[in-house]
This record gives structure tokens, C-alpha cells and sequence, in this order.
């Protein structure tokens, strides 16, 4: 799949790092809140967006790539804010353009992650975005540490972890060339 190979412990770091964020979600066990729909929702157009992205980044340079995200997602979006525009204060204007700078290099970094290793590694690291949301929630808006999200989170740094230490073992071992390159 993109021309990489599926080994066994990146796929099992994907389902443990999805299972962390069934673990945190509940679902079936609490009522999913409006925002975790539109997450799940939005799961597959982000999921599309880093596969177009794994494809661009051979072909294009990650400015580019991150400029044409831009460029479509203002596209895409603005009819949609459009529907509940309310006009900014100086205040929240300028919070917007903190958000946007720190969304843009989270493109940035995201498209040079995924040049610079296959999908299968770089995908059990996303769904530490669900622990570092938690750790907003918890620090910022004092919500209450709830244990599922701590079992979750663990669950997915845990995975994170595994496949990056087994990704650099991999990375370290050498390489023994085929008989044909050793023969004068």
C-alpha cells in the first residue's frame, strides 16, 4: 500500500492506538457529545488528506504541499462559515492568527513526517493528538481527570512508543547487500 511494506507491529500499533481512542470515546457507554461526532466524522477527509499528502510529498516540496492544503481547506470551508459568521473582535482575531500559525506548522510537520517515513509509522503518533487534547481540557478548562482518558492515553503512547523504538531498531540494522553487489 503506497509502494510500503505493512509489517505486522506498525498495523498493531494502529488497532492499539485505535483501540486507546475507542477506550477514551466510550462509545455505548456515555452519550458521544456533538464534538466527538464531528471528529469521527471528519476522520475519513483527514485520513484522505494524508494520503494525498503521503502521495504529493515524492512530487512536490512540503511548502507547496502545506500552501495547496491551505489554498483547498479555505476553499472548502468558507461556505460553512459563512452560515454562522459573526465578526471577530480585535481580541479573538488575534487568537485566530495564533491558531493559524500553529495549524500551519502542524502541516509543516506532518508533511515532512510523512516524507520522511511510511504511513503505518507515522499514523499511531497522530492519535496522541487525542491525549494532548485531553491534557488542554485538564490544564486550561480544569476538567475533571476522568480514568478512561488516562487508560486510553496510555494505551496510546504506549503503542506510539513501541513503534518508533521498533522503527529505530529497524533503521539501525544493517543492511547486507545482495550476493551480486559483493562479487567482483
Amino acid at each position: 500500500f503506497l509502494g510500503e511494506r505493512l509489517r505486522l507491529m506498525r498495523m498493531g500499533g494502529i488497532l492499539a492506538g485505535l483501540v486507546g481512542a475507542l477506550v477514551i470515546l466510550r462509545p455505548g457507554f456515555q452519550e458521544i457529545s456533538i464534538g466527538q461526532l464531528a471528529q469521527l466524522a471528519t476522520a475519513p477527509l483527514f485520513a484522505a488528506s494524508f494520503l494525498m499528502t503521503k502521495a504529493l510529498t515524492g512530487k512536490a516540496d512540503s511548502r507547496t504541499i502545506v500552501a495547496m492544503l491551505t489554498l483547498f481547506c479555505t476553499i472548502f470551508l468558507f461556505p460553512l462559515a459563512l452560515l454562522d459568521w459573526q465578526t471577530p473582535t480585535l481580541h479573538e482575531l488575534v487568537w485566530l492568527f495564533v491558531t493559524a500559525l500553529c495549524a500551519t506548522f502542524g502541516h509543516y510537520a506532518m508533511t515532512r513526517a510523512l516524507d520522511a517515513a511510511p504511513v503505518s509509522v507515522t499514523q499511531p503518533i497522530t492519535f496522541l493528538q487525542l491525549v494532548w487534547a485531553s491534557l488542554l481540557g485538564i490544564l486550561v478548562f480544569s476538567e475533571p481527570v476522568d480514568p478512561f482518558v488516562i487508560l486510553g492515553g496510555t494505551i496510546i503512547v504506549g503503542a506510539a512508543t513501541l513503534i518508533s523504538h521498533r522503527e529505530a531498531k529497524l533503521a539501525r540494522a544493517p543492511v547486507t547487500p545482495p550476493a551480486s553487489a559483493t562479487k567482483s
